[in-house]
Parts: structure tokens; C-alpha cells; sequence
């Protein structure tokens, strides 16, 4: 069923399609968020319905030349993976702590899915939040209940008192187990460090903050102080964990959109914001990019050009400025994009205003899409990025500060009745061997030029591709390693 949803979908695509003339780039991050928390059917599925329900969407993923899936692995310390440290998520079978029957690892699918398709999988774990409401029922063998001192309730909802170093610790070893064992290409944090203030009500952390105010090494902290610190230590300490495991996994961070507001700080952006990450969740973002903690920043600029609080285009012109020089993508929201209500009532599309001020700015990377899931039903953006912004495959940005060395280029490429085969180069370096490879197709009187997005075939994971000869036509193959960095070409002329 999800097959022929899919085809019927990308039919509508064709059908609808409009065109864009500008200039696509070779390089940049096309990130769709995959959440999970917001999941209410997995637990009334099937196995291979929940497998083809994950194919569904990673099919049209690709198909709109998406290079990179984040999905959401821990939403409430609970597990979409095999673990022994936390209980299985209720968001795949509805009860949280039991398995799926059968056994099915979600994240080992979707990795392996996700790089069959040439496409990258950033792990999405949420550091703090271990409930949504106040009636949900937690597993028996919950961390909860052997360590209650850990947690606090704050609303209707529980949390780890960030405040508790175990607390710290405890999240990450789940990371550092999950990086140990799946072959995964980044971890992801979104906004959600301390919650989003409950009105009247302060965090309840009076207790922790006494006992740890003062911090070897740290000095003695006032409350807002110490907040930000016990945030400031996790990242560092998960950016430093995840690097002596496995340095070429990114570590990312899509925060919110306002980091403070200009009335308070002079280093602030030209916004009226509610909330902001340094006063009300106590993530410093810009000391992480200073820092360099982090690898790559998305803040969420969900808002619109013209907003009269948070304008889109003075935020990601305040972003530019403070990317300190760590890879910058926007994230962006699918519904706020192509109808959106001016004050003067008229409807507009910014799409091309927004992808404008993407692509002319060198120092934004690319963008993550929120949430990827409702691409399947907004359709219109969909064929816009299917024709227009997204038209060809695109490779992710390079990040130099963890690697920038080149693998060998591919050997003995042939082409036979129909189909490419080349080798990889070994070295037995799991940082720069061979991962993914890109095929180039110039038909004959083309000139040949790698930087040309148009002419990327393929990326893949595989040393074989089928393709109908063109004589006259060059072919190209270049090998990425695990941080994209590009080979020398190898050239095949048909």
C-alpha cells in the first residue's frame, strides 16, 4: 500500500512541477527531520508495516534529493534501539518496555536504509525529557524508579534534574553506547535542554543547586549561572566522548531560534522573543560554537520575513555573524513557507525569498526540514523542491576542523552489458576509506566539470550502478569518505 501511496504521490509531484533557473550547488546539507514522538500508529503496526512505513518516507526523502535523515531515537529516555540502559520507547509498541515482537531494531534498519540510499543518518536523542504528560505509565525497570533523586516533576511532566551529575552521566552512556555499536554519521540535539518555563513556576532544582552549586573546577555559581554550566559541561563532555569513539561522527545541535534578544544583551539579535536558549533553557549556543563543541548549528527560523517580533531575515543575518565557524543550516518549517497571511491580510509565498538568502550566503550551509514527515502532504513545497531547489543530488559540507584528507580514488571502474563496477581503495583508516561513492554522467559535448550539480548521477554505497550507455558520454566516479571528503576522479569515456 505505502508503494502505490508513494508513486501516486510523486505523480502529483510531476504533475504540479515548476521550474527554477538558478543555480543548485554541489555541496549542502538537506536535512529532514524524522520525528518519533509524535508517532500514533507504529503500535498498532506490524513489523514490516513499521519497516514500510520507515521505506515510505525515506523513499521520498531521496527522491527530493535529501542528503541527510534526523530521527529521533530517544524521545523520552527511552530506546527506538536495542539497550540495556533504557526501556523501549512506547511511541513503537505503545507500552513502554516491551519489545517488538518480532525483535526489529529501528535504528539499525534505518541506518542501513539510509545509507543504501547515499544518504547520511544523524541520530536525534533528547537529553532530558522522560515524560509528555502526567498519564503516562513508565516502565517497571525505568531508571525512575531505582534512582528517583535524579528526577523532577515540573508541570505535568518529569524530567532529569540537569543539576545531578549522575544525570549527566547517565545520558551520556546511553550515547556512548549508541555510538559504540551503530554505524551511525552524527548525534543531534534540538531545543530541549531545561524545559520551556511553566508560567509561575520555577524549576525545581533548589536542592541539587546547594549540594553542586560549587563544582571543582567551575567556582561557585549563582542559579541562572550554574543552569547554563551544567548544560555547557554535557556538551563538551558528549562532543568529547563521541570523538574518542568514532571522530568522524558530527555531533549537531538545532537549538532555538533566539539566542537572546538585543534589549537584554547588546550581542543579541533584533527580536522580541518570549523565550530565549540563554535565559529560559539555559543553553549557551554561541559559547558551543565558540568553543567548538558542536560541528554543526541549525537554529530553528521557523518564522517568517517581516515577522514583527522575530524577523526570518534579521535572524539569519544574526546567526551568520555568530557562526563562529561551525557549519550553519536553518532550520526550516514546511508550513510556513508558501502561504503565509502578511498583516495586511494578503497571502504569500517566501520560499524563493528564504532559499535566496540561502544560496547567495556563503556562510549558511544549508537547511533542515520541519518536520520531513508532512512532506508527503504538502505537496506544493514538495514538487518546488523536487524541480526547483532540490532538482539534483547534492553532497553534504565538508567539516575540515575533524577531517579534511581525501580517500584514494576508485580502481579498475568498467562498464558491461548495462552496468558501471569500480573498486574502492583500502587502508584500513575507517576515517578517510571509501563510504559512499558519486557517479557523474557528461554526455558527449558536455564539458566536463565536477562542481556541476546536474551531473551527479548517483551517490551511493554500493561499486556497481546500472545505467543505459550514452556513446560518447563521460563518465566520472569519485569515492567520499565518511566526512565527504571528495577523491580525485576516476574517468570512463563511453
Amino acid at each position: 500500500m505505502k508503494k502505490i501511496l508513494f508513486t501516486l504521490l510523486l505523480l502529483q509531484i510531476i504533475a504540479s512541477g515548476v521550474v527554477f533557473s538558478g543555480e543548485i550547488p554541489k555541496r549542502e546539507f538537506r536535512g529532514a527531520w524524522f520525528p518519533t514522538v509524535t508517532n500514533t500508529t507504529w503500535h498498532s503496526m506490524t513489523t514490516g508495516e513499521i519497516k514500510e512505513d520507515i521505506v515510505f518516507y525515506l523513499d521520498l526523502f531521496k527522491k527530493l534529493n535529501m542528503n541527510a535523515v534526523i530521527f529521533q531515537v530517544r524521545p523520552q529516555a527511552d530506546a527506538l534501539f536495542v539497550s540495556e540502559l533504557e526501556p523501549w520507547s512506547r511511541f513503537l509498541t505503545g507500552t513502554q518496555g516491551v519489545a517488538p515482537d518480532p525483535l526489529f531494531d529501528p535504528a539499525e534498519f534505518i541506518i542501513e536504509e539510509c545509507h543504501k540510499r547515499g544518504m547520511e543518518l544523524h541520530a536525534w536523542f533528547n537529553p532530558y525529557r522522560v515524560s509528555s504528560s502526567s498519564n503516562e505509565v513508565l516502565a517497571k525497570n525505568h531508571l525512575y524508579f531505582e534512582k528517583p533523586h535524579l528526577f523532577v516533576h515540573y508541570g505535568n511532566q518529569i524530567y532529569f534534574d540537569p543539576g545531578q551529575p549522575e544525570s549527566r552521566e547517565h545520558t551520556i552512556s546511553v550515547i556512548k553506547d549508541f555510538v559504540s555499536r551503530y554505524d551511525v554519521d552524527a548525534i543531534h540535539f534540538d531545543d530541549y535542554f531545561y524545559p520551556y518555563r511553566v508560567p509561575y513556576r520555577d524549576f525545581p532544582d533548589d536542592s541539587s543547586f546547594e549540594k553542586y552549586r560549587e563544582q571543582d573546577g567551575y567556582g561557585m555559581f549563582e542559579k541562572d549561572e550554574w543552569r547554563r554550566n551544567n548544560v555547557n559541561v554535557l556538551v563538551k563532555e558528549l562532543n568529547k566522548t563521541i570523538k574518542s569513539i568514532k571522530p568522524w561522527v558530527k555531533f549537531g545541535i538545532s537549538p532555538f531560534g533566539v539566542w537572546r534578544n538585543d534589549y537584554v544583551d547588546s550581542k543579541g539579535s533584533q527580536s522580541a522573543s518570549l523565550q530565549t536558549n540563554y535565559d529560559d533553557l539555559f543553553a549557551d549556543v554561541l559559547k558551543w560554537t565558540e568553543q567548538k563543541w558542536i560541528d554543526y548549528n541549525a537554529p530553528q527560523l521557523y518564522w517568517e520575513i517581516g515577522h514583527r517580533r522575530v524577523d526570518y531575515k534579521k535572524m539569519t543575518d544574526w546567526w551568520i555573524k555568530n557562526r563562529n565557524g561551525v557549519n550553519l543550516y536553518i532550520g526550516q518549517s514546511i508550513w510556513n513557507q508558501l502561504s503565509i497571511k502578511n498583516y495586511n491580510g494578503d497571502v504569500v509565498n517566501q520560499l524563493h525569498r528564504k532559499m535566496t538568502i540561502i544560496r547567495e550566503n556563503d556562510s549558511i550551509d544549508g537547511n533542515i526540514w520541519w518536520s520531513g514527515l508532512g512532506l508527503a502532504s504538502n505537496k506544493e513545497l514538495a514538487d518546488s523542491l523536487y524541480y526547483s531547489y532540490q532538482k539534483y543530488p547534492a553532497l553534504v559540507p565538508l567539516y575540515p576542523a575533524i577531517d579534511s584528507l581525501v580517500p584514494q580514488p576508485v580502481d579498475e571502474v568498467k562498464f558491461k552489458r548495462g552496468k558501471l563496477t569500480w573498486k574502492g581503495q583500502f587502508s584500513g583508516d575507517k576515517m578517510n576509506d571509501p563510504f559512499f561513492y558519486v557517479v557523474y554522467r557528461f554526455p558527449k559535448g558536455t564539458p566536463v566539470n565536477i562542481e556541476n550539480s546536474s551531473a551527479i548521477f548517483l551517490i551511493t554505497n554500493q561499486t556497481s550502478a546500472k545505467l543505459k550507455r550514452d556513446r560518447g558520454e563521460t563518465i566520472l566516479v569519485t569515492a567520499l569518505d565518511r566526512c565527504q571528503n571528495e577523491s580525485k576522479p576516476v574517468y570512463l569515456n563511453l
